[in-house]
């Protein structure tokens, strides 16, 4: 939520980033600012090789979709060249 609230990147961009919905973003902010810091009880409670995971699945994730849109575009281009 701190890329949306602090660093001004949008609700798609913290989404896409994060390898989350942007949906989920707009309900977690729409909780921090209803409820503060009490809107996340178990915040802090990751270790350092869960958010690594995390991270790298999210990291993961984006390279796949840029994996498949790069072969899409080799296809078509492929095509278009005979």
């Amino acid at each position: 939520m701190q890329l949306v609230t602090e660093k001004g990147f949008s609700y798609a961009e913290a989404a896409r980033q994060l390898g989350l919905r942007d949906t989920q973003i707009r309900t977690w902010k729409k909780q921090f600012d209803a409820e503060g810091a009490k809107a996340f009880p178990g915040r802090g409670n990751r270790s350092v090789i869960d958010e690594e995971l995390h991270r790298l699945r999210a990291e993961n994730k984006r390279l796949l979709q840029e994996r498949d849109l790069l072969k899409k575009a080799a296809a078509f281009f492929a095509r278009e060249s005979t």
